[in-house]
């Protein structure tokens, strides 16, 4: 086959060009089929390709940064005449190729999902997005740890013990990645958790004037978004708790501005994207951001670029109906604060005890970077402005 030249393909949807994200491979380098070559960032999603031959790269025809249209080359690889595009083996033992568009490629990349095992229903034996989709399903813990029948074996995605009473998966990127990233960060920094119970009646009246607000007509408002507020603005009166730890270096670097995490739940494990320059935003646009955020979680289109550069982190384990926890660290980060289940509880108030709603706040530091006065200082600060919001409006 000799050179050849890998060009960005139609990404679909309109686009007409990407941003080189990352390279995964170098000149020189030898390379399978499936193998992911690069990161390219469109406006709607990060896609990963992958290689369609075996053989050597040659030279990366992009950097980094580079805006490259579709149909433009992206890599040079010298591949030899029997390389081969990706192959699925058939009922009959057959070989034959695997045939799906790059963005569906990219979705089963994305899932962790070797589109070899797929089973096929477009024309002609295409992978469509559903299939994956579907493959998604049949792979998920919940669906291979069911036992419907005592006779049938769980489909695809893994290994069936030979008594059937168990199916082996492998460890799929995403969790493993956030596997690797929270032992690095349990038994890197030193974990502290101040734990603290909050009446949030008027936090949740606030929540119901927002909603019949017609600022906010554009925006979903929950309590997330309070405690959110409130944990910038303890921020802010305590900027040196929104730090790291390098210990290479052996500095601690002091951030000057806010990019806000919020642990999600996905199809694809836990990840933690977080609001650029959350400080700068209003109440009304922190709103939009938070469920851009989220949007972004469900649909498994959140990038690489919203998952980079999170300076302290929200954990809302309430919506499990969890009181509380101690959360662990994002890597890199000196606090994460949990918010617990919203529930009625009798309270002291005014004297008299009387039904309030109520919540748990725990919030988990590094103890190298922030010590037990800080992290109370902080935890109380967010609890005042949950018990009074106008509180808020002194601090900002």
């Amino acid at each position: 086959m000799g050179v050849q030249a890998f060009v960005l393909p139609d990404p679909g949807e309109g686009l007409t060009q990407a941003v080189i994200a990352a390279w995964r491979v170098a000149p020189g380098e030898d390379v399978t089929v499936n193998q992911v070559l690069v990161e390219v960032e469109t406006a709607k999603s990060l896609v990963e390709l992958p290689s369609p031959w075996t053989g050597k790269v040659v030279a990366l025809a992009a950097a980094v940064g580079d805006t490259v249209p579709v149909g433009a080359p992206l890599i040079h690889i010298d591949a030899p005449d029997d390389a081969a595009l990706p192959t699925a083996t058939g009922v009959d033992g057959a070989h034959k190729p695997v045939l799906a568009k790059p963005p569906v490629r990219a979705l089963a990349k994305h899932l962790g999902i070797d589109v070899a095992t797929v089973r096929p229903s477009g024309p002609g034996g295409i992978v469509t997005r559903e299939d994956v989709l579907a493959a998604n399903v049949e792979q998920s813990p919940g669906h291979l740890a069911a036992y419907p029948g005592d006779d049938a074996p769980w489909l695809t995605g893994g290994t069936v013990a030979r008594d059937g009473r168990s199916t082996r998966v492998p460890v799929r990127s995403v969790r493993r990645r956030t596997a690797e990233a929270m032992v690095t960060s349990a038994f890197t920094a030193p974990h502290v958790t101040v734990f603290r119970t909050v009446d949030m009646t008027r936090t949740m009246e606030l929540v119901k004037r927002l909603r019949e607000d017609r600022e906010f007509a554009d925006a979903r408002v929950t309590p997330l978004l309070i405690v959110a507020k409130a944990l910038l603005l303890a921020v802010r009166r305590h900027p040196e708790i929104n730090a790291s730890w390098d210990d290479e270096a052996q500095e601690i670097i002091y951030k000057h501005y806010v990019n806000l995490g919020i642990a999600a739940q996905t199809a694809r494990g836990l990840m933690v994207p977080n609001i650029k320059d959350a400080h700068r935003l209003t109440l009304h646009e922190l709103a939009l951001g938070l469920g851009e955020l989220t949007a972004a979680a469900r649909a498994g289109s959140t990038t690489a670029h919203a998952m980079a550069d999170g300076t302290i982190t929200i954990t809302n384990i309430g919506v499990f109906g969890i009181d509380t926890g101690t959360p662990i660290l994002s890597p890199g980060e000196a606090a994460i604060l949990a918010f617990g289940a919203v529930e009625p509880r009798p309270w002291v108030h005014g004297g008299q005890v009387e039904p309030r709603d109520v919540t748990e706040l725990a919030l988990s530091f590094d103890h190298r970077l922030v010590d037990g006065a800080l992290g109370s200082v902080v935890l109380s600060d967010v609890a005042r402005i949950l018990t009074d919001p106008a509180q808020g409006l002194v601090w900002s």
